[in-house]
C-alpha cells in the first residue's frame, strides 16, 4: 500500500509539472497573438520580428512537453483516467503549437503590409477578432486547469462569433479592393491574417473539446455550427 501511495504521489507531481508547462506555453501563445496584431496596428517592425523569433520558444516547449509526457507513459504506465490525462497533454501541446505558427504567419504578413500604404481602419477588426480568440484561449486553459467542462463548452460555442467576424472582415476587404485596386495586395495579406485568426479559433475549439473529453470521457457528439463560408465559397483558403 505504501509503495502504491508513493507511485500515485510521484504521478501527481509529474502531472503538476507538465500542467505548469502547458500554462507557460499557453501564456507565450497568448502573448504572440496580442503582439502580432499590435505590430500590424502600430506598424512596429521590431514587435513583428519578436513574434517571429519567439515562435521557436513555443516549438521547443512543445517538444519538451511531448518528452515529459512520453516519460510519464513509460515510467508510470497510467491506466484509464490517468492515461486520458497524459494523452490530453500531447493534444493540447500540438494545438498550442499550431496557434503559435499562425501568430508567426500573421507577424510575417504584418511586416510586408508595413511597407505598403496604410488602409485606414483596416487593423481594428483584426484586433477585435484576435482579442476574442485570445480570451477563448485563456478560458480554454482555465477550463483545463479547473477540469470545467461547462466552461469548455462555452468556449466551443463562442467560436461561432469568430467565424462571423471573419466573414464580416472578408466582405470589408473585398469592398476596399473594389473601391481602389491599389488596395488589392494589402487586402489580400489582411485577409490571410484574418484567416489565420479564424484557424486559431478552430484550434482553441479543439482544446476545449479535449477538455470535455478529459473530464467526461466523451467528445461532444453534436457537430459545431460554422459561421464562415465566405472564402470557402470563393475557393480562397490558406493552411
Amino acid at each position: 500500500m505504501e509503495n502504491k501511495s508513493h507511485i500515485v504521489a510521484s504521478f501527481d507531481r509529474d502531472l503538476e509539472a507538465i500542467q505548469a508547462l502547458i500554462m507557460k506555453m499557453g501564456g507565450l501563445v497568448e502573448e504572440a497573438i496580442v503582439d502580432a496584431t499590435t505590430a500590424l496596428e502600430t506598424r512596429d517592425e521590431d514587435l513583428a520580428l519578436k513574434v517571429r523569433k519567439g515562435d521557436r520558444a513555443i516549438d521547443e516547449m512543445e517538444e519538451r512537453l511531448n518528452e515529459e509526457a512520453a516519460l510519464v507513459l513509460a515510467l508510470r504506465q497510467p491506466t484509464a483516467g490517468d492515461l486520458r490525462t497524459v494523452l490530453t497533454v500531447f493534444r493540447l501541446a500540438a494545438s498550442l503549437e499550431r496557434i503559435g505558427d499562425y501568430a508567426k504567419n500573421m507577424a510575417k504578413r504584418a511586416g510586408v503590409i508595413m511597407q505598403m500604404q496604410q488602409i485606414d481602419g483596416s487593423g481594428a477588426g483584426l484586433r477585435r477578432m484576435a482579442r476574442q480568440v485570445e480570451l477563448m484561449l485563456k478560458d480554454a486553459l482555465d477550463a483545463y486547469i479547473q477540469r470545467d467542462p461547462d466552461l469548455a463548452a462555452d468556449v466551443r460555442e463562442r467560436d461561432l462569433e469568430v467565424d462571423q467576424m471573419y466573414s464580416a472582415l472578408f466582405r470589408e476587404y473585398l469592398t476596399f479592393m473594389m473601391e481602389d485596386p491599389r488596395n488589392i495586395t494589402a487586402c489580400m495579406h489582411l485577409h490571410f491574417m484574418a484567416k489565420n485568426i479564424e484557424r486559431m479559433g478552430d484550434h482553441v475549439t479543439t482544446i476545449a473539446e479535449q477538455v470535455i473529453y478529459l473530464v467526461t470521457g466523451d467528445y461532444p457528439d453534436d457537430e459545431r455550427e460554422k459561421g464562415d463560408r465566405s472564402s470557402h465559397d470563393l475557393g480562397v483558403e490558406e493552411d
